[in-house]
C-alpha cells in the first residue's frame, strides 16, 4: 500500500538523521541532548508531515507565514505539543500572525522586523525564541545583517527595541565550505552571549554540530525531494 510506504520511508529516514546526529554528537563529545533537529517541512503537504509526527518527531520547520497557516493549525489540535520554527525571511506586515504561529523566529535581520515583532510580543503577550540571521558570506541575495555589523545589531534590538535574542542562525554560501561560516557566527554568539546557534542543513549538519549547533535544519534527508512549487 503506497500510503504505508510513504509513512515507513520518512519514519526509516527521520530514525536515520537521529543516529547521524547522536553520532556527529559523540564524536565531538556533545550530549545528543543539547542539538535540536527541525524537520523542515516547507513545500510538504500535511499527510506526509503527519507521517513524521506519528513517527515520533515534534519539532518542524516552515519558511512562510501563508503556508504555515494553511498547514497547523489543524495539525496542532490533532497532536500535542508541537513545536513550529519560521525559517524563511519574515515581512514586517506578516509579524503579527508570526508571533501568533511560531514558537521561534530564525530570521529577525533588520530594524523594520524588530519593532514589528516587539509591539506584537507586547501586544499578543506571547514571545517565541527569537534568532537573529547573521549573512557570513556577505551575499547580496541573501537575507541576514553582515558579521560586522552583528554587536551593534545585537545590541540594538536588545537597548532600542527590547527583544530578548536567544541565539543566531546562519546559512553558509552553497559553493563554499561551511566549517569557517559556522565559526564565524558561533564566534559572534559567545561574545555576545548567545547560546543557541540554528546553522546546518541536510548536506553538512554534522559539520554545524562539531561547530556548536544547537539547532539544525534537516528537510530532504527526512522528507525526500521537495515538490515543485506550483506555477502561477
Amino acid at each position: 500500500m503506497p500510503h504505508s510506504d510513504a509513512a515507513e520511508s520518512v519514519a526509516a529516514a527521520l530514525a536515520d538523521v537521529k543516529r547521524q546526529v547522536a553520532d556527529a554528537c559523540r564524536a565531538c563529545g556533545r550530549d545528543p541532548a543539547t542539538v535540536t533537529l527541525i524537520a523542515v517541512s516547507k513545500t510538504f503537504a500535511t499527510d506526509v508531515i503527519e507521517h513524521a509526527i506519528v513517527a515520533g518527531q515534534r519539532v518542524f520547520g516552515e519558511n512562510r507565514v501563508q503556508e504555515s497557516k494553511s498547514k497547523w493549525p489543524a495539525l496542532r489540535e490533532k497532536y500535542s505539543a508541537l513545536e513550529l520554527h519560521l525559517i524563511g525571511p519574515l515581512q514586517s506586515n506578516k509579524a503579527k500572525e508570526a508571533v501568533a504561529l511560531f514558537d521561534a523566529i530564525h530570521s529577525v535581520d533588520r530594524p523594520s522586523i524588530c519593532e514589528a515583532l516587539a509591539k506584537e510580543i507586547v501586544k499578543q503577550g506571547r514571545a517565541p525564541r527569537l534568532f537573529v540571521e547573521i549573512n557570513t558570506g556577505a551575499e547580496p541575495q541573501k537575507a541576514g545583517i553582515l558579521p560586522e555589523q552583528a554587536d551593534a545589531f545585537l545590541r540594538d534590538c536588545r537597548d532600542a527595541y527590547g527583544l530578548t535574542i536567544d541565539g543566531l542562525m546562519c546559512i553558509p554560501p552553497a559553493d563554499e565550505a561551511p566549517a569557517p561560516h559556522f565559526a564565524l557566527t558561533a564566534k559572534i554568539a559567545a561574545r555576545n552571549g548567545l547560546k543557541l546557534l540554528s546553522m546546518g542543513m541536510s548536506s553538512d549538519f554534522a559539520i554545524a554540530i562539531e561547530f556548536g549547533a544547537t539547532h539544525v535544519r534537516v528537510g530532504s534527508a527526512i522528507f525526500g525531494e521537495r515538490p515543485k512549487p506550483a506555477t502561477q
